[in-house]
Formats: C-alpha cells, structure tokens, sequence
C-alpha cells in the first residue's frame, strides 16, 4: 500500500472482533517500525509493553478502569486480542543531553519546554497505526486516565521514572461505529496552513 493510501484510510477503530487474533510476528513487526520514527537526539527513549495473553489484556483493563459496568467503548476495545503500551523514558533524553555534543551537563528538565520523550513516543506509536491500516488491521490509539497511570505502571512492572503516553489497541475492526470524525468536519489545509505568518494564508 502506497502512504498518501494508508495515511488517508488510516481511521481509530472501536470495535474490535476478539475470535480473529493477530499473530506475534505481526506486532513485532509493527514495533520494528515504530523504532524508525525520529527522536530528538536519536535518544529513542521509547519502550513497548505488548499485551497479547487474554490474562495481561484483563489485568491491564482492571488497573486502568477499575470498578463498575463497562460503557459501549469499553466493551469494544476491550475485545482488541493486543494492547501496546506506549511509555516514554524522559531520562534518556536528559541523559543525552547531558553528553559532551550537546552539551546540557545539569539534565535540567526545564529546557525542554516541550517533552520530546512523549512527542517522539507519540510519533513511533503513529507508525505503528499506519503500518496496521498497511496489513489490515484495525487500531485504536487512546489515553489512560491520570488517576490509573500508577496502577498499570505497576501492574506490569514499569520501571519508575517511565511516562504512560498511550495505549494502541490493535485487531480486526468488528463493525464500524461513529466517532468525531462523522459528527466534526475535518479542518481543511487553506485552514490550517498560515504563509509567513499566523492568519495568512
């Protein structure tokens, strides 16, 4: 599949059908392409938690929704046969930084007023999203409440310091339901495209 195809068949899916799983090799590919996108630095402060036993997928669901009926989108993602966890590694980044051809030998956090630990960790989790559109698969990438970040480090033995930036759902689309995309009209280039200068266009 050519790019400009799976960037714009690319769509978050909701509905994931649990009998149709999605082989290792697959995920392991997906990870091998998100280790290509860029990291400031080539600090690469990213790793992956892949949850593909139906046991870790419970386990994962129970610390980061705890108690009580699940809603129409829980019951559907929660029927996704794979979960990546995406987490991000500030101190590698502040480590890096901190070496002789860069040059910030204090590792202070507040030079980066922009966390590139997350921005880089969110730009290898859109490979992955783009490379299931490219084999078929359905994905979903979605956020944990911050109440629960704590409770799913945890659960799976997250080294500290580790940032829980998302979490891609990764299957078979089961049936298509609305989102924001069908009730929110997607900006248009001459919208969001200023020349020289903001309001420009």
């Amino acid at each position: 599949m050519e790019l400009d195809e799976a960037v714009r068949r690319r769509r978050m899916v909701r509905r994931f059908d649990p009998a149709r799983p999605v082989p290792e090799a697959v995920v392991r590919d997906l990870v091998a392409l998100a280790v290509r996108a860029p990291s400031a630095g080539f600090s690469q402060g990213w790793d992956f938690v892949a949850l593909s036993d139906a046991a870790d997928r419970e386990r994962y669901w129970a610390a980061a929704s705890g108690p009580g009926a699940p809603d129409a989108w829980l019951r559907g993602v929660s029927a996704a046969p794979v979960l990546l966890l995406c987490l991000s590694d500030p101190d590698a980044y502040l480590d890096r930084y901190a070496e002789p051809d860069k040059g910030w030998a204090d590792r202070d956090p507040a030079r980066w007023p922009v966390p590139y630990w997350d921005t880089d960790t969110a730009m290898a989790a859109m490979l992955v999203l783009l490379g299931a559109v490219d084999r078929g698969l359905g994905a979903l990438f979605f956020g944990v409440p911050a109440e629960r970040h704590d409770e799913v480090l945890a659960a799976f033995d997250v080294p500290a310091g580790r940032r829980l930036v998302g979490v891609v759902a990764l299957g078979h689309e089961a049936e298509r339901v609305s989102g924001s995309a069908r009730t929110r009209r997607r900006r248009g280039v001459d919208e969001v495209l200023h020349r020289g200068r903001f309001g420009v266009s």
